[in-house]
């Protein structure tokens, strides 16, 4: 069994990088591979760790979620609206994600291929966080837009692709400003976390509580709570460069790990 201090790392990563545009699929596979852990956490332990995110989008948004769901009985249209569009985004991911989830549990997983999607992605984000002009807000969002940046969510699926990372960057393009695209983006994850975790939940129900699932839970919500805080206030005054040269960065670093280790 992996130790505690194992689960408080990988807790940490999922996180960090389940709402930082850098993959949090593509760390929980990368970090045991970089530093050569054997043990294999297991379902149990990975869906725990994304339910810990969806505690902390729970916490931070609950206010929105709650204005959205009051709005089917009080008439307003804009909160209304959202939520009509967060569901239809979020349709493709989840038709998607059921369709492939055996490839992702197997092929997707090489991390050389994971080295590209990561360097791939970065490029794409760079480019459609420069280009262009980027002024339109949440409440501008038209159902097409929400159908994109579903379907580009759904590319998450692939571990190096970052569910944040593919919908951001779909945003961008679209022309909606930096933190209105982390925002939707956020919004958007949490059905489908959710939806994800509650079906995977079912497998292992019965397993029992474990330290290593407590506390990579909590290491989970904790640290998703502050990546969510930070990058919406970082992307007020800062683009999404640095995140498209870590994502790069990382891919260089991966590559040659490979390839020394034969």
């Amino acid at each position: 069994m992996f130790s505690v201090y194992q689960a408080i790392v990988l807790g940490i990563v999922q996180g960090l990088t389940e709402f930082l545009p850098v993959s949090s699929s593509a760390h929980l596979i990368l970090v045991p591979w970089l530093l050569k852990w054997q043990e294999d956490p297991g379902l149990a332990f990975d869906v725990v760790l994304h339910l810990g995110t969806l505690l902390a989008l729970l916490i931070f948004y609950w206010r929105e979620w709650l204005a959205m769901v009051m709005s089917l009985g009080n008439g307003n249209r804009v909160q209304r609206r959202l939520l009509f569009l967060l569901i239809v985004a979020s349709v493709p991911g989840a038709i998607i994600g059921v369709l492939l989830e055996k490839q992702a549990e197997t092929i997707f997983r090489s991390p050389v291929l994971i080295a590209c999607t990561l360097a791939t992605l970065g490029v794409l984000l760079w480019a459609a966080d420069a280009i262009g002009s980027k002024k339109r807000k949440l409440g501008d969002l038209t159902l097409i837009d929400g159908v994109l940046i579903g379907l580009s969510q759904a590319l998450a699926i692939i571990p190096g692709v970052s569910r944040s990372g593919a919908t951001i960057t779909t945003a961008r393009v679209l022309g909606i400003e930096r933190a209105d695209a982390a925002n939707f983006s956020f919004l958007m994850a949490t059905p489908i976390i959710a939806g994800a975790g509650l079906m995977e939940a079912r497998k292992f129900m019965h397993s029992g509580l474990t330290p290593q699932l407590g506390w990579g839970f909590a290491a989970s919500a904790v640290f998703g709570l502050i990546a969510i805080a930070w990058l919406l206030n970082y992307v007020r005054t800062h683009s999404y460069r640095s995140f498209a040269i870590y994502r790069i960065a990382l891919a260089i670093l991966v590559i040659a790990v490979a390839f020394a280790r034969g």
